[in-house]
């Protein structure tokens, strides 16, 4: 019987397929450069749309590890998947260092691959019944992923989807830190994924008055967290992984940890389908409850990457968090809204957002929020322009989604020789 002990939750790999590159190097050298990944969208899909500008995945190639037939069946969503997935898990994926049945997948997503259920719909109305293909009902669910990577890897521990709209990452690695923390697991791999760049998803949240509109002439400046003339968000896609280990075990076996996932909190506003609670009490609660679970104070919190999508409320509210929890403290703390680069890739967000927070922690670097030209938010620290050297021990990242869902982690440097010799 494995004994429950409370061990600490390290990162160990980390993996991305966004707007912003491939790779985590070229998403971390887009972000700190300040450079848009949003463009104008395919005229001859968009026509007609208001919106028509996104952050898109652009030259991605499947890799040809994965089978032929079960490739032609996943959504694009699901082979990027796979594809950060690999990457985080480096070496791992050919020979698992772990018993099979202590090794996990927890894949985040808000929509699942969505695009499968609009084809399946498209060939019901043209050809019937007939046509609608298997695929729909073996790899159309939010949890195929999880299912794919568990036989892909041979992971017998919990295979399953955890979804909470733009939170929905945030709150796998929530869930993973849990796991490892009390033993049920050695290594879980959180993987967030969203592909939700298409006509009928963009109607809606057009309609909604939720997108940013933004010039297809100059799509880089649509994007605006924090500014005065944001008017909403601007929508991504992409995946990103983040392999979580107990630290004892990553030891064990040589693997040095990028960093620490010290303290999570979650909550839910239980106010509106979409409008956050105006004074934040909801998302101020999650932050407040990671603070507690890393046994920190709010004046060890050095950065935060706020959630900061770019809508008129959603920005308030969030600001208004940070100024409760934080106080006095607030003006020292360095905050960057990562969005306002990669776009706001739903409930792949969280994850992508979390490796940056471990690239900020280890080359001392926040990158720069990009087009906040008229700041709403002159109390809060906002690094802008270039990007930022600093020494960091504690990054806050938040996450906040329609339907009032909240989650904050709380990721810590990991750490040195010499406070190995001090502990």
């Amino acid at each position: 019987m494995t004994t429950r002990l409370l061990r600490r939750a390290v990162i160990t790999g980390m993996g991305v397929i966004s707007p912003s590159g491939h790779s985590v190097a070229a998403l971390w050298q887009a972000v700190c450069e300040g450079t848009s990944a949003v463009r104008a969208l395919d005229d001859s899909v968009f026509a007609g749309l208001p919106v028509q500008i996104g952050a898109t995945i652009h030259g991605f190639v499947s890799d040809d590890s994965v089978p032929h037939a079960l490739a032609r069946r996943l959504s694009p969503v699901q082979l990027w998947a796979v594809a950060a997935a690999d990457q985080a898990m480096g070496a791992a994926r050919d020979k698992l260092p772990w018993p099979a049945h202590r090794f996990g997948i927890l894949a985040a997503t808000g929509s699942g691959p969505i695009d499968a259920t609009h084809a399946a719909t498209r060939a019901f109305d043209e050809r019937g019944p007939r046509a609608v293909p298997i695929a729909l009902v073996m790899h159309g669910a939010p949890d195929a992923a999880a299912a794919v990577l568990s036989q892909r890897y041979g992971a017998h521990n919990t295979a399953h989807a955890i979804t909470a709209t733009c939170a929905s990452s945030t709150l796998a690695l929530g869930q993973a830190l849990r796991r490892i923390r009390h033993g049920y697991a050695d290594a879980i791999l959180v993987v967030g994924m969203e592909d939700c760049l298409n006509p009928i998803n963009f109607a809606a949240n057009s309609n909604l008055r939720a997108l940013a509109k933004g010039d297809r002439q100059h799509p880089d400046a649509a994007s605006r967290p924090f500014d005065h003339d944001r008017e909403g968000f601007v929508m991504g896609q992409g995946a990103a992984a983040l392999l979580i280990e107990a630290e004892n075990v990553a030891r064990e076996r040589g693997q040095q940890p990028l960093a620490v996932l010290t303290g999570f909190g979650e909550s839910s506003d239980a106010y509106h389908p979409t409008a956050p609670d105006p004074q934040g009490q909801g998302a101020a609660l999650a932050m407040e409850q990671a603070l507690v679970d890393a046994e920190l104070v709010p004046s060890e919190i050095d950065h935060i990457s706020a959630h900061a999508t770019g809508t008129p409320r959603g920005d308030e509210a969030e600001a208004q968090a940070l100024r409760t929890v934080f106080g006095e403290h607030l003006s020292g703390i360095a905050i960057t809204a990562p969005k306002s680069s990669t776009g706001h890739l739903l409930g792949a967000s969280g994850a992508l957002e979390a490796i940056l927070a471990v690239q900020s922690l280890q080359t001392s670097v926040i990158p720069p929020t990009i087009n906040l030209d008229n700041n709403d938010f002159a109390d809060l620290n906002i690094v802008t322009g270039r990007a930022r050297t600093r020494s960091l021990r504690h990054v806050l990242s938040n996450s906040f989604g329609f339907g009032g869902h909240n989650g904050t982690v709380i990721i810590t440097a990991a750490p040195t020789a010499a406070d190995k010799e001090h502990s």
